[in-house]
């Protein structure tokens, strides 16, 4: 690491621009999108983000770290404020501005001390990059930035989700009506449900269905939509009739979720 870190913390990586900011020339990209890795304490967690300017002119960046939930719809939500038991304290990254050539890449270092007393936890933060603000063309409007958060999950110890299905209902998602899990997270950790869901409605068509890849974090209750899969990826799944009944598995880590449960409309 470099020697001027700066103090700061970090987890899962998503999108997040300003109104109008593509129009602007913020041309950042960043790879990969999200970290999801683990730690022990008492020891350092080092990585790397790829940031790309893909744009004909050099780019200054601005870098902190920051805070972040999840709203009722998945978005994730970024504060600067330090929130309750963050581990952004532990987070160093490499420096606070950057300049990356045009069409250019720059391999961006942060790392996570984690404390020999720390528990079994999940450290999640996020680091901000901000291109400069720019004035809108042909507006009154005050300038705006593009603004991408990378986001980490960085799992301390033995730290594990521990879902439950708490609910079930059908639901419009997306202009469909689709089974919908209410899962619940009681563990130290957060979850993210993957596998295949065997259905067959009311008139005996049959049905595989995905989970949404929305993570529950500890704590948490989230609805996850089961999206019905066409026979092929051109080709949208048939019409469910309800009531559907649905049996399989969906897998996080080490833990098995059976589902077997009938949904009426």
């Amino acid at each position: 690491m470099c020697r001027h870190l700066v103090q700061a913390g970090a987890l899962v990586l998503s999108l997040l621009y300003a109104a109008n900011s593509m129009a602007q020339g913020f041309s950042a990209l960043v790879s990969p999108p999200r970290f999801e890795d683990t730690a022990k304490a008492g020891t350092t967690y080092r990585n790397v983000v790829e940031i790309s300017n893909v744009s004909g002119s050099a780019a200054h960046y601005t870098l902190k770290t920051a805070d972040w939930s999840l709203d009722d719809k998945g978005a994730a939500v970024f504060s600067e404020t330090l929130a309750p038991d963050s581990c952004r304290p532990w987070v160093g990254i490499e420096a606070p501005e950057i300049t990356v050539a045009a069409n250019g890449k720059r391999r961006y270092r942060f790392e996570v001390v984690v404390p020999p007393e720390a528990p079994n936890s999940e450290c999640r933060f996020a680091i901000m990059l901000e291109g400069d603000p720019e004035q809108v063309a042909n507006s009154a409007a005050p300038p705006v930035s593009g603004r991408i958060g990378i986001i980490v999950y960085l799992t301390i110890g033995d730290a594990a989700a521990q879902l439950t299905v708490v609910g079930t209902k059908a639901d419009t998602v997306d202009g469909r009506l689709v089974p919908v899990l209410q899962v619940r997270n009681t563990g130290n950790a957060h979850g993210r449900l993957a596998g295949f869901i065997e259905g067959v409605d009311a008139s005996g068509r049959k049905f595989a269905f995905s989970p949404s890849g929305l993570p529950v974090l500890p704590t948490e209750s989230r609805a996850i939509a089961l999206t019905p899969e066409g026979d092929d990826p051109d080709t949208p799944a048939a019409t469910i009739t309800y009531p559907l009944n649905l049996k399989g598995r969906l897998e996080w880590g080490a833990q098995r979720l059976d589902i077997d449960t009938v949904i009426s409309q």
